[in-house]
């Protein structure tokens, strides 16, 4: 019994995990493309201003 409460527990761990690690990599490929589009419009502005 307490090897398989113990098995569940590294299981359900090793998920929590996968799944920080999925939503981390989703959170930072959203605020990498919210700064190639805030340099697209400092690009956009400075092209525009010359």
């Amino acid at each position: 019994m307490h090897q398989s409460m113990h098995r569940i527990f590294r299981v359900l761990m090793g998920l929590a995990l996968v799944g920080a690690l999925l939503t981390g990599c989703n959170t930072l490929e959203g605020l990498g493309k919210d700064i190639q589009s805030a340099g697209r419009v400092l690009e956009e502005t400075a092209d525009r201003d010359q």
